[in-house]
């Protein structure tokens, strides 16, 4: 029972007084913070049939292992979601069951979802349906269907759309020119596919394209990092893996070191992770929301001034000076984590500047659009989500941008003014008239569209209001009306109005309002009011999957609410 005697003052100590103690214990030795993601139905699936195929004696224990994870997180119509608190979904079921098909521990009751619920009694309606849902991103449209025909629930490989797996072998700066019909980062996954594909079909095209494969692997083998893991993610990398082993490349060094991340990367119950960690980014939302707390701010901002890349990526093409989400080999520079990690250093070093952040405010500068808006991995690509310009990732650079922009070097501060006009021009245009963004990497899943309008507003109005910028603030405005219209009669807000409130999107809608506590007096003490309930019944710390990996994939991660909740109540 919520002790009705405490006001909201007390209630905010108390809630900041718990979460701060829980969020120093979980540091790590080194410094940094790793948090933790959720297990991966996808990730596991993928990574035993990978394994299976490229030796399925040596890994006989993973991938039994694998299988019981899977059978046990099996939901009871014979489903399964993104993550063990996901509901469930059409990848994550036709992978699960694909994986247990090709080791012959397939359920009768996940044969009858497969068949019945989702309609699939014909090959032809199994591709139509992983088609119509991916639309044209083939990023992860034709990895599945290629894993599908590898493990015979597909007969036939001539309705799986080929890859041009020989435009990888030209100059990656044309990249962006090819109209590839892949992401930026799954450039490795359009080579494997594509060598196998070429391989398993019969064409008159294919003795010249196969002409075209050693100098495809040559790249292949340049791309990937030293751990083996693609993104230090186990889906790409187990995709790659598996079409190398069966299209002729089992004893190949790029899929011996796909084996061994995977081999490394698995954890004590049999799952793996969507991804290894989120370590720079974490720790990023760490340092913000810690601030003064921490004893060591000079040493916490050298370690994450260190994990700046200091060459050109081979992923990406992406110049040296930005950030990762993780300090890994695998992980790859964006303009999240590069302005999330200018941010933190702001905090950390009461704005003192250092040569590490002219260098990422001119990685950030140089990944803009020529449209004005911030992309997330590559500069002018601009046909898939990930490429495009987006408002949240935009937002989050005029921020980091607008704390630096007076202590830059005079050069650099003429660029970054420039910059800044272009990204603040862009964002006028694409905000919506109720003042909702849809950002790209949060969702909700219990939305009817599954879009967090929630998560983009409060993120958004955070960002720009933070900033200082008149003309950003202004935009925000409307973020904030949207917020004050979206509470839900328990207090808390969900990803729209009416949708199941999370604790995670309370404290993002929280830290926006404070912003503005004159008009917001009310919706603030309810909210915390909601944290408080929670906290008392001791459901504060649940996981909620509200993250979005790539292909619109679910996950958790720990930290998430620790740091999303520490930084709204303290700043209030």
């Amino acid at each position: 029972m919520q002790d009705e005697t405490l006001t909201t003052r007390q209630k905010t100590g108390l809630l900041i007084e718990d979460i701060r103690s829980r969020l120093l214990s979980m540091r790590r030795s080194d410094g940094m913070w790793e948090g933790f993601l959720s297990s991966s139905a996808i990730s596991t699936s993928v990574s035993v049939f990978a394994l299976s195929l490229i030796d399925r004696d040596k890994y006989s224990a993973l991938i039994s292992n694998g299988i019981k994870w899977l059978e046990s997180t099996m939901k009871p119509d014979g489903s399964w979601g993104d993550s063990p608190e996901s509901p469930s979904n059409m990848t994550a079921t036709l992978l699960s069951y694909t994986a247990l098909y090709h080791t012959g521990h397939v359920p009768a009751v996940t044969k009858e979802h497969i068949l019945n619920t989702l309609g699939w009694d014909t090959e032809q309606k199994l591709i139509d349906g992983i088609s119509a849902y991916y639309g044209k991103d083939l990023t992860f449209s034709v990895p599945i269907l290629t894993m599908c025909a590898l493990a015979g629930v597909l007969s036939s490989w001539k309705s799986i759309t080929p890859f041009p797996f020989e435009l990888a072998t030209l100059p990656q700066s044309t990249f962006r020119f090819l109209n590839l019909p892949v992401v930026s980062y799954a450039i490795p996954a359009l080579i494997a596919i594509g060598i196998l594909q070429n391989r398993k079909r019969r064409t008159l095209m294919r003795p010249f394209r196969e002409l075209f494969t050693a100098k495809a692997m040559r790249v292949l083998t340049r791309l990937q990092p030293d751990d083996g893991g693609f993104l230090e993610a186990a889906p790409l990398t187990a995709f790659v893996s598996m079409c190398l082993a069966e299209g002729g490349f089992r004893d190949h060094q790029v899929t011996r070191s796909c084996a061994r991340f995977l081999e490394e990367t698995v954890r004590e119950d049999g799952s793996w992770p969507i991804d290894t960690n989120l370590t720079g980014w974490v720790t990023s939302l760490a340092a913000k929301a810690l601030g003064s707390d921490l004893e060591d701010r000079q040493q916490l901002a050298d370690i994450i001034c260190r994990n700046a890349t200091t060459h050109v990526h081979p992923f990406t093409g992406a110049a040296a000076g930005g950030w990762g989400w993780s300090n890994l080999s695998g992980s790859v520079p964006d303009g999240d984590d590069t302005s999330g990690a200018l941010v933190a250093l702001h905090v950390l070093t009461d704005g003192k500047y250092r040569p590490e952040i002219g260098a990422g405010i001119e990685w950030l500068i140089g990944l803009q659009n020529n449209d004005g808006g911030m992309p997330t991995f590559c500069k002018g690509w601009g046909r898939l989500p990930f490429d495009r310009s987006t408002p949240d990732i935009t937002a989050h650079a005029i921020l980091a941008m607008s704390l630096w922009n007076d202590s830059l070097p005079d050069e650099i501060k003429r660029r970054c003014s420039r910059s800044l006009d272009r990204m603040i021009r862009w964002m006028e245009k694409e905000q919506g008239g109720d003042g909702n963004w849809n950002p790209l990497w949060f969702g909700d899943q219990d939305a009817p569209d599954e879009h967090n309008l929630v998560y983009g507003a409060a993120t958004l109005a955070d960002y720009l209001m933070s900033s200082g910028n008149e003309r950003a603030r202004r935009l925000a405005e409307r973020s904030i009306r949207y917020l004050l219209e979206s509470q839900n009669p328990d207090g808390g807000w969900g990803g729209q109005a009416g949708v199941e409130s999370k604790v995670t999107l309370t404290a993002r809608a929280i830290g926006a309002l404070s912003f503005c506590k004159s008009q917001s007096e009310e919706q603030i003490s309810r909210g915390i009011d909601y944290l408080y309930a929670l906290f008392e019944e001791n459901r504060l710390y649940r996981r909620e999957p509200i993250g979005l990996y790539f292909s619109r994939l679910w996950y958790s991660e720990d930290l998430y609410n620790l740091t999303f909740m520490l930084t709204a109540l303290k700043r209030l």
